[in-house]
C-alpha cells in the first residue's frame, strides 16, 4: 500500500492502562464515519496479587481482540508521576496491553494523555467530563460508558485516527474548541 493511502475502514483499539481499572474503547472508521463499537472496563480491584492482575489483562484485552478483530491499538503512555511504584505498575500494565496485541500481530502506537485531550476537545488540560462530552457530539452510535476510564479508551483511540488519518484535521486544531466546532458542525447539534 503507497506511504500516502488513507485506510477507509478500520478499527482502532484504544487503551488507558491502569492496575485498578483499565479502560478501553473500540471505534470503527468507515469513509468518513466515526463509529463507537464498544467501551468498557477491566476491573482489576477485587485481585489483591499484582501478576493475577496483569494475567486478566492481557487475557481479557485477548478476548476483546479476538471479537472485533482491530486494526490497530492506540495506548495512553504513562505520565510522571510522584509516587515510583505505582509509575512501575503502570507500565507493567500498559506493557502487558502491548504484548496482548503484539501476540496477535496488532501495532500499537502511544499517545501521551496531554496529546489525547488535545486531539479530542482543543484542549490539553480537559477535565474526563469534557473528553466525554466531546466523544458524545464526535461518534455516531455513542453510548455514555458507566466509568470514565472507558472514555479515557474511546478518546486514545480517536486521538490515534486523527493523528494517522493524513489530514491531521484534529478538533481542537480545525475548529478552535466548542465554540468553533458547534459552528462548523451545526448538523451534529441536537436540540
Amino acid at each position: 500500500m503507497p506511504v500516502n493511502a488513507i485506510v477507509k475502514d478500520k478499527i482502532i483499539l484504544g487503551v488507558d492502562p491502569g492496575t485498578v481499572v483499565l479502560g478501553y474503547g473500540l471505534i470503527h472508521i468507515k469513509a468518513s464515519k466515526l463509529i463507537m463499537i464498544e467501551a468498557g472496563c477491566i476491573k482489576l480491584d477485587k485481585y489483591a496479587d499484582h501478576g493475577i492482575r496483569l494475567k486478566m489483562i492481557f487475557d481479557r484485552l485477548s478476548e476483546i481482540i479476538d471479537t472485533h478483530h482491530p486494526d490497530e491499538l492506540a495506548i495512553e503512555a504513562p505520565f510522571y508521576g510522584k509516587n515510583v511504584q505505582s509509575m512501575l505498575k503502570l507500565g507493567r500494565a500498559q506493557g502487558v496491553a502491548i504484548a496482548a496485541a503484539l501476540a496477535k500481530e496488532i501495532p500499537y502506537v502511544e499517545y501521551a494523555p496531554r496529546k489525547i485531550k488535545q486531539s479530542v476537545t482543543g484542549n490539553g488540560a480537559a477535565s474526563k467530563e469534557q473528553v466525554a462530552s466531546m466523544l458524545e457530539h464526535v461518534l455516531e452510535n455513542f453510548r455514555m460508558p458507566k466509568e470514565l476510564d472507558a472514555t479515557d479508551g474511546l478518546a486514545t483511540a480517536l486521538c490515534h485516527h486523527f493523528s494517522t488519518s493524513g489530514n491531521m484535521a484534529q478538533l481542537g486544531k480545525e475548529a478552535k474548541g466548542w465554540a468553533g466546532f458547534l459552528k462548523k458542525n451545526p448538523g451534529r447539534v441536537v436540540g
